[in-house]
């Protein structure tokens, strides 16, 4: 995979550079424009069955405002065929002329931020400078990292690490602005506290968490789970499962998180990110967009 020179991104022009400042702005900022309490983007994940088969990248835009009538994009990086810089000009130009607003990008398989061994996480949060740089330039206003899985040491351990890393991480990233979000996405990171703990350490104002509504395990309450990590919440993921056929979501009350969302003050892209096996995503995804609308 090609690493983008930093410099090709700030040499693009005035032009360039204004059209930035709007994707740059924070996902709170961009959506209260709009007169909503929240915008509601698609996480590519939701299609993650069909990817290759009936869409790449490029198409997102397209399908993300012609077939589900969504103005936001959160992009995840395995999806990036080619991130050179012509192919992330027509992403971008995409995206534009549907005016859709990219929003994040996903970032996995980079390296473990919280390893034992201090070279490869030094490693993983060189990894994930390209990715800084290609939300920079398509005008998203973070990426999404993982806290990491290696079960080495304590947890406490394992969270001093990791926010070691993104205290670093972020050094690179206070360069062009960008925020950096963790998920609660298994391990460590799914324990609210603790990840919780990374934030304090890391205490830095572009630096926060992605609340994700379905990663949480089973003995962890997920209501009460959200209402502590939204002080911190840069974004939010509306992760869903299966849908009944007039529209109810049984894995849990998908209107109570939501609800738990916007008492936090929260007004950014909330990311429908659909994981059911009995409807299709396209059904997934259209029943989730139902039910949040009723609370904008």
């Amino acid at each position: 995979m090609s690493q983008l020179n930093r410099r090709q991104f700030m040499a693009t022009g005035a032009a360039a550079a204004a059209a930035a400042f709007a994707g740059a702005l924070p996902a709170t900022a961009r959506a209260a424009v709009n007169g909503k309490k929240f915008k509601i983007s698609l996480a590519a994940w939701s299609l993650n069955p069909l990817f290759d088969s009936t869409w790449t990248n490029l198409d997102l835009p397209r399908i993300v405002r012609q077939d589900f009538g969504l103005e936001g994009i959160e992009f995840v990086n395995r999806y990036f065929a080619l991130p050179r810089y012509r192919y992330l000009q027509e992403l971008k130009k995409r995206c534009a002329d549907y005016g859709i607003t990219p929003v994040l990008i996903m970032v996995d398989g980079e390296g473990d931020m919280s390893h034992p061994d201090k070279a490869e996480r030094r490693q993983a949060v060189i990894n994930h400078r390209k990715w800084i740089d290609i939300a920079d330039f398509l005008g998203c206003h973070a990426i999404r990292a993982n806290a990491g899985y290696v079960k080495a040491g304590t947890i406490d351990d394992r969270v001093k690490r990791c926010a070691e890393s993104y205290s670093k991480l972020m050094e690179y990233a206070d360069q062009c602005g960008m925020e950096v979000t963790i998920e609660n996405h298994g391990g460590f990171s799914s324990i609210p506290e603790k990840l919780i703990a990374v934030m304090k350490i890391v205490n830095h104002p572009r630096f926060g968490t992605l609340p994700d509504f379905g990663n949480f395990p089973p003995e962890i309450d997920r209501y009460d789970a959200l209402r502590k990590l939204m002080p911190y919440a840069l974004a939010v993921s509306a992760k869903c499962y299966d849908f009944s056929a007039d529209g109810k979501h049984g894995a849990f009350d998908l209107d109570r998180m939501i609800e738990i969302v916007l008492a936090a003050g929260y007004n950014g892209f909330v990311g429908i990110e659909y994981e059911g096996t009995q409807n299709t995503p396209y059904e997934g995804v259209l029943y989730c967009k139902k039910l949040l609308e009723k609370h904008q």
